[in-house]
């Protein structure tokens, strides 16, 4: 439902949109944050950026059983039993796998009811993206204190529509922009842990009511934020493309720039523009929505719209 003052934003001042948003789900939206604590905590988060594993430390680790298994998913050899045997270790794993593979997506002409069928089903890259999301749910979802406790859960359903999004997108237009799909799909998925962090940081150091949300704060926040979440991802030993990309996407338009780069930011503005409509922050009709998005975009943003919230 678009609210009666819904609004367009240019393309540069969606994420400041989003962000200003996210904010507004804390309440206190009439008080101003002193602009000392605003800059504590942008130092904090830029102190960081240079020791990541103290800012990694803010979020679980991601589980151990998971680089055990997309390494047996990138081996062809290993068979249906093993993978089964080793996705039994964890019992979410199993219950998610078989829910995805009774989801509309894949729509089985009989309910499917065990991990091996489940398997068969989705095939390698679904299982693939199944445990990256599965895995990722608590670090980014699951957060305590005010602040991260009320916009994590938004941020999680940002970061999912990112991933599939640019899963999607890096098998479209030219070969100049096409990108391997699971490692833009991983992409989207940790490009806001960053941002997860410097929720954490708020909480430590901010009391107010309000979170802070100026224009010398969002300015800040956002580049910092996501140069954090590049680091983390290096730190948590993923592919080094995708930390490259993370890091690249606030300036995807450089000559030296990655596909996954241009990938992962056109991505995470159709993620953050499909929120903003859904919730009626935007006005759904007005063209400048998608300006600059182009067909492959716009069919992304559209095909959103169908996924379950």
């Amino acid at each position: 439902m678009q609210s009666p003052g819904a609004s367009v934003a240019p393309p540069g001042d969606t994420d400041t949109l989003f962000y200003r948003w996210l904010a507004g789900h804390c309440g206190g939206s009439g008080e101003a944050v002193q602009p000392s604590t605003e800059k504590l905590i942008i130092d904090e988060l830029a102190r960081l950026v240079e020791a990541p594993q103290s800012g990694a430390d803010l979020v679980p680790r991601v589980p151990a059983v998971l680089p055990q298994l997309l390494r047996s998913l990138r081996d062809d050899s290993v068979a249906v039993a093993e993978l089964s045997r080793q996705l039994s270790q964890d019992v979410v794993l199993v219950a998610e796998a078989i829910r995805e593979a009774n989801s509309p997506a894949y729509r089985p002409s009989k309910p499917v009811k065990t991990v091996e069928a489940a398997i068969m089903l989705l095939g390698q890259n679904g299982m693939r993206m199944l445990i990256a999301r599965v895995a990722f749910r608590p670090i980014i979802r699951e957060q305590s204190g005010r602040f991260a406790a009320a916009i994590a859960p938004l941020v999680w359903r940002q970061s999912e529509m990112c991933a599939l999004a640019a899963s999607m997108l890096a098998q479209t237009g030219d070969s100049a922009t096409r990108a391997n799909p699971f490692e833009a799909y991983l992409a989207g998925l940790l490009h806001h842990v960053g941002l997860i962090v410097a929720l954490r940081l708020v909480d430590q150091i901010h009391t107010g009511a309000a979170m802070p949300r100026s224009d010398q704060f969002c300015a800040a926040l956002l580049p910092c934020a996501r140069l954090l979440s590049a680091r983390i991802a290096a730190l948590w030993e993923f592919p080094v493309t995708v930390a490259m990309a993370i890091e690249q996407s606030g300036l995807p338009d450089q000559a030296d720039c990655l596909a996954l780069a241009q990938v992962l930011a056109q991505a995470d503005r159709v993620a953050m523009l499909r929120m903003l409509v859904d919730a009626g922050e935007l006005a759904a009709l007005d063209p400048c929505v998608l300006a600059g998005l182009g067909p492959f975009g716009a069919a992304c943003f559209e095909k959103l719209r169908h996924e379950e919230h």
